[in-house]
């Protein structure tokens, strides 16, 4: 498989789930385990970045201004190119504020609130919390997400979080439109049509 296609596979992955995760915000552990899938595509690419081949490096991001003219502005670099800072920006964002609200629960890494809130003894295990005691421990966690704690949904990493996804979604519509408009034979490439041929 040629670089470009590698490219153009890693492209419509990364596509495919960073759209699963925000119309599947509803179903949260779909969400967070997309999310996760999001973070580990973007970790291939830098390790693709890495790997010296010039048509995946991170020069695509970095907005150039050489050879700008008004004649040149719909089809210059500079705009495709901060599009795609911005959208990689917005993603890292997305990305790094779920993962810190997650916490590593997605993995068992953290303990549910309502068992770490028990004594330390050897009966209490969480088949022996109370039907009581699990409520408390649900409303608990509950308030915790919506007092504005920080890591939940309704906190400053939650808003900051549904900021970069909206912004991030916005960026995504208007990088398809500019290619749809004006690179239409890549808009073509990277979403697997063939190239039209010439007219004789």
């Amino acid at each position: 498989m040629s670089i470009l296609s590698r490219l153009r596979a890693y492209h419509a992955l990364l596509a495919i789930l960073v759209l699963v995760a925000y119309f599947g915000a509803d179903w949260e552990r779909l969400h967070v385990w997309v999310g996760y899938g999001v973070a580990a595509l973007i970790l291939l690419r830098i390790g693709m970045a890495l790997s010296g081949a010039p048509q995946l490096g991170l020069s695509r991001f970095y907005p150039e201004f050489s050879g700008l003219t008004l004649n040149t502005l719909a089809t210059h670099p500079l705009i495709s190119h901060s599009l795609l800072l911005g959208i990689a920006i917005c993603l890292l964002g997305v990305t790094g504020t779920g993962i810190v609200m997650d916490g590593g629960r997605a993995f068992g890494l953290a303990r549910p609130a309502a068992v770490s809130a028990m004594p330390d003894r050897p009966e209490a295990t969480p088949s022996a919390v109370s039907g009581r005691e699990r409520d408390e421990g649900r409303e608990s966690r509950e308030g915790e997400r919506h007092e504005g704690g920080g890591e939940g949904e309704d906190g400053p990493l939650g808003e900051a979080h549904q900021l970069f996804a909206t912004i991030l979604m916005a960026l995504v519509a208007t990088h398809v439109a500019y290619l749809l408009l004006f690179k239409r034979p890549l808009a073509r490439f990277m979403i697997f049509l063939p190239a039209r041929k010439p007219k004789p």
